[in-house]
This record gives structure tokens, C-alpha cells and sequence, in this order.
């Protein structure tokens, strides 16, 4: 059995809070770029931060089927709110979960899943986003620590966050071999943001660089080992493929929910355009695309609840689901007409949203590339 009673709670869980809380709130936030911090602490009281987090470190615990519950059900209302339930379960979260130490989970893990601190996940930088190998940061040994130099870019949350694992070469010569992740706490002498990006859709959730010019950290700071950073962003970003992956089927389910209903009261030649056979068509098949894609996420997410490998199966989740996302919104607008392109609709929204899905991460094309590679091999 794939879900369990549990599950569905969750599900009845997330769904009541998405209606209750983000349905009236998701096109405001999108006008002005603010989301309100009151829904925030409402998201975690409800204990969305901290669905992946053990239960010894304040979190529920749970698998990862509630993870892509929960991501599915608040990106069917509202992109952006999925964002930071993310943000904690995979990309910031999972390294502490693999490779911190007692002590970094009491200061971070703890207060992440309660809410109470924002963290970011620093890896892409300028001139290297899929070659992480071209990585220019550096992380130079001085005594009892380590002296940060280099720029991040397309950081999510960074204007906003209280700390930062950054992801910095310290031995050049090892090539990905040679990257240490440390954590970076916002307030130290050196680090500063870059101006927040203008960006297209996911718009409440501020990306900006991250610039770091002599920061120093102490030993204490490296997560994990020293040279194996890159170790732990791969594990950690199949985790978050996953995420994204269900991010993309919520927001593909809301494009069919705001089809289906327009369809159904849109009239033309005197008749409901849902009863024309091209809209019925069009409807079908974009049914059938989301459900393939939300068998294949949830598939990953039975899989790493099983212990058994995941990594291609992470990537393909991934690289479907965003992929079938953007073609059943385009679809869905269409299906509006010129009302498809009007801000009134929220299908405008979704459109402009779902697009990253295919980007971050990982784009589609490294997506295909760790499938070939696990083919391969």
C-alpha cells in the first residue's frame, strides 16, 4: 500500500491550511513581493518545516511520502508558499540530517523546524550552475579556520536568511573532490547580498547573490568532512529533485483545477466550451500527463522510504514532472483564451510560476544526463 491512513491525514491536513490560509492570500503576494510573516509562523505551528527532520530534533519525523503530500497540496494554491516548505526538508535540512554534527543540529536543525530561523543553500555560482566543478569560491585553512572568498548566485531566500551552507573549494586540485560545505552564519564581517532579483514567477520568496569577501569561520563550522561538500549536495539534491518534483505536480494540478472550472462556465455558440471535443481532448491528455507524473514522484518517494536507491529515479521524477507541469499550465491557459493572460485569472500566476521547476535544481538537461549516466554505467 503506497499511503496509509497517516498520509491521508496529512493530506486533509495540508489541503485545509493551503484553502484556509494561502487561497486568500497567493495573488497579493505575488502583486507585492511580500509574504506575510503571520502565514509563516502559521506554517509552522502546523509543522511543515520539519516533516523530514527527526523527531529528536523537533520535527515529525516523517516520510517522504508526507513530504511530496504536503509540497503537492500548498503548490496546488500557492507556489511560492511550497518554496519554504522545501527550503527546510531538503536543501537546507537533509546536510544537516546526513553529515552535521550533535551540535550543529541543536543550533540549526532544531530552529529550522520549529520556523524560528530562515536558512539557504549557497552552491551555484556565477560562472558555474550545472559544472560545479567550475566553481570559483574558495575556502583557505588559517589556523583554526577557514577564510571565505567568492560569490553565489540565484541564492532563494538569501535576503531573508540567518544562515547560509556554502559550498567552497578547498583544495582546487581535487577538482568537485575538493569542495567542503560550512555553514555561514548571515551576520559575519564580510559576507553581504546582491540586489534581489526581479524575477519572473515565485515571486514572496527573495533570490539575490550572496558575496563573500574574507569571511572567516571557524573549523566548527565545516559541515560534514573536509572535501567531501560535493558528496553531500549530490545527496542532498535528489532529495530536493523529489521536492521539486512534487512542487511541479501541485502546481499542475491547480492549472487543471482553473481549466476544468473555466471550461465549465465559459460559453461560446450558445454552450458550455467543456462540451467542444478539442477542449475535452485537450483536458484529457493533460490529465493523463499529470497522473503519470505523480506516479513517477511518488514512486521516488516509496523508494527512499524503503532505503533503496533513488537517484535516477529522483532526477526522472524531476525532470517529467517539471516538464508536464509547464505543457498542462500552457495548456490550461489556453483553454482561458485572452482571460488566460489577464492578471485577474490565477492561471497567469501559475504559468509564470511553474516555469522555474525545469531550472532549479538541476535543469531538465542535467536531469537527462544522470538518467543516461545511471543507464550506463
Amino acid at each position: 500500500m503506497i499511503f496509509t491512513k497517516e498520509h491521508e491525514m496529512v493530506r486533509k491536513l495540508a489541503q485545509t491550511f493551503a484553502e484556509r490560509e494561502l487561497a486568500p492570500i497567493a495573488d497579493e503576494v505575488d502583486k507585492t513581493g511580500e509574504f506575510p510573516l503571520s502565514v509563516l509562523h502559521k506554517m509552522g505551528e502546523c509543522g511543515f518545516y520539519g516533516i523530514k527532520t527527526p523527531k529528536e530534533y523537533g520535527g515529525a519525523g516523517a516520510d517522504f511520502r508526507s513530504y511530496v503530500i504536503v509540497m503537492e497540496e500548498i503548490a496546488r494554491v500557492c507556489g511560492v508558499a511550497s518554496v519554504y516548505v522545501s527550503t527546510p526538508n531538503s536543501l537546507v535540512g537533509a546536510p544537516f540530517v546526513i553529515s552535521g554534527t550533535e551540535e550543529q543540529k541543536e543550533k540549526y536543525l532544531r530552529p529550522l523546524a520549529a520556523g524560528k530561523i530562515i536558512m539557504a543553500f549557497a552552491l551555484t555560482e556565477p560562472g558555474a550552475g550545472s559544472d560545479v566543478s567550475s566553481m570559483q569560491t574558495t575556502a583557505v585553512e588559517d589556523g583554526d579556520d577557514y577564510i571565505i572568498n567568492g560569490r553565489k548566485t540565484f541564492i532563494t531566500g538569501a535576503p531573508i536568511s540567518d544562515a547560509f551552507i556554502v559550498f567552497a573549494k578547498t583544495d582546487a586540485s581535487l577538482g568537485p573532490k575538493g569542495i567542503t560545505s560550512f555553514i555561514v552564519d548571515a551576520g559575519l564581517p564580510g559576507l553581504s547580498m546582491g540586489r534581489p532579483e526581479d524575477k519572473m514567477g515565485i515571486i514572496g520568496c527573495p533570490t539575490s547573490d550572496v558575496i563573500l569577501e574574507n569571511v572567516r569561520v571557524p573549523k566548527s563550522a565545516i559541515l560534514g568532512r573536509v572535501n567531501q561538500g560535493f558528496v553531500t549536495a549530490m545527496k542532498t539534491l535528489s532529495i530536493g529533485r523529489l521536492g521539486i518534483g512534487a512542487q511541479a505536480i501541485g502546481m499542475a494540478q491547480g492549472a487543471m483545477d482553473q481549466a476544468v472550472a473555466y471550461a465549465k462556465t465559459r460559453k461560446q455558440f450558445n454552450k458550455s466550451i467543456s462540451k467542444f471535443q478539442g477542449i475535452q481532448f485537450m483536458l484529457a491528455e493533460m490529465e493523463t500527463r499529470l497522473n503519470a507524473a505523480r506516479l513517477l514522484t511518488y514512486n521516488t518517494a516509496l523508494r527512499m522510504d524503503q532505503g533503496l536507491p533513488a537517484d535516477k529515479e529522483a532526477s526522472m521524477a524531476k525532470y517529467y514532472a517539471s516538464e508536464s507541469a509547464e505543457w498542462i499550465a500552457s495548456r490550461a491557459l489556453q483553454i482561458h483564451g485572452g482571460y488566460g493572460y489577464i492578471k485577474d485569472y490565477p492561471i497567469e500566476r501559475i504559468y509564470r510560476d511553474v516555469r522555474v521547476t525545469s531550472l532549479y535544481e538541476g535543469t531538465s538537461q542535467i536531469q537527462q544526463i544522470v538518467i543516461a549516466n545511471h543507464l550506463l554505467k
